[in-house]
């Protein structure tokens, strides 16, 4: 087959070097342009010395009258607000599109403007009439309506860890949906490259925070996933950590268990629910896991246990924050929209140590 022509917009950025870093492996995929406001006349591999001799594409500025927009596919790699604005003039040529902030993960503008004020953005959508015709991006509970759209809100990271860690245990009625508590932690490059104060290495070695407590912009998209499995209103305790990591989410989930489960029937359901699922991969209590054994990866490890005391399921999901979290997902969905095996380009292992 032809190869799928991709555009990548804000490619200069952490998650469009994840998108690159995906793509020039996958078989049936070629970069066509890469896009961005920032560098533009550099080669990537400028920016990003390890794509020497994989990708040396120059950064082209979105106006440039020499940009490629031969694209089957654009991958937005952009903050909030910007692909609502763009993505209209694509999709109305016929090109797919990708984005990986909050502006297409919500069918609803009253939803979205609970999201956007989380992040104080108080402006209006700027495409409210795409709203109901996106798709959420996480393969592994929508792949079937991602195979018949052209637009794909891309998850957030924490989303993708928290959702994972507890679909079986929410569609199967394993736990108490009233007493469900994730505590996530999350390395430093979730918050993008753009330098900060607060990410400077002296500020953040050897130490770890608390942010966004009780308000974190992930909850929504968690808890209406959840509600649609549960078919009700699920309500979660969520807190966020930055801890002194490069990559990497750990999310330790805790719930009660209901009466007359443990843990074999925990682990038959997960198993179960993900038995068609090549990137997630399930853990009983004798195989704890850590952060770097997905580093890297496009997989989502999920650790079970149940402290008997208690009666309590803890669920520890890791995944890389800018792979399953974010590019890995991305081409994840790419796949599935052109009729791909959907681990074309991502079946691999992580890097380790």
């Amino acid at each position: 087959m032809d190869k799928i022509k991709v555009g990548i917009i804000g490619a200069g950025g952490y998650g469009g070097c994840g998108a690159i870093e995906q793509l020039i492996n996958h078989p049936h995929a070629e970069i066509r342009a890469l896009i961005d406001k920032q560098d533009t006349g550099k080669p990537v591999s400028e920016l990003y010395p390890h794509l020497t001799g994989f990708c040396d594409l120059p950064l082209m500025a979105p106006d440039d009258p020499n940009c490629p927009d031969d694209f089957q596919v654009v991958f937005f790699s952009t903050p909030d607000g910007v692909g609502q604005k763009i993505a209209p003039s694509w999709l109305d040529k016929g090109i797919k599109v990708v984005d990986y902030s909050g502006d297409f993960r919500f069918n609803d503008i009253d939803t979205y403007k609970g999201y956007a004020n989380r992040i104080e953005r108080h402006q209006d959508h700027a495409s409210p009439h795409l709203l109901g015709r996106s798709v959420y991006g996480l393969a592994e509970l929508h792949r079937k309506e991602i195979s018949s759209t052209s637009l794909v809100g891309n998850p957030g990271c924490f989303a993708v860890s928290c959702i994972l860690g507890l679909s079986p245990a929410v569609k199967e009625k394993l736990i108490s949906y009233k007493s469900i508590i994730c505590d996530a932690k999350t390395g430093v490059s979730g918050a993008g490259k753009t330098p900060n104060p607060a990410f400077h290495y002296p500020a953040r070695y050897e130490s770890m925070n608390a942010y966004k407590i009780s308000g974190h912009q992930h909850v929504y998209e968690i808890e209406r996933e959840l509600g649609v499995l549960a078919g009700q209103d699920i309500k979660i305790t969520f807190t966020p950590h930055v801890v002194p990591l490069c990559r990497g989410i750990l999310t330790t989930i805790y719930a009660q268990l209901c009466e007359g489960q443990d843990i074999g029937k925990v682990e038959e359901a997960y198993r179960s629910f993900y038995k068609n699922d090549m990137f997630v991969r399930v853990f009983g209590p004798e195989k704890p896991q850590a952060s770097v054994n997905v580093r890297g990866s496009n997989f989502c490890n999920i650790s079970l246990n149940v402290d008997e005391r208690t009666g309590t399921l803890i669920i520890v999901s890791l995944v890389d924050n800018l792979v399953k979290g974010q590019a890995g997902s991305a081409v994840q969905n790419m796949n599935i929209m052109f009729g791909l095996e959907e681990t074309e380009g991502l079946m691999h292992p992580g890097i380790y140590p």
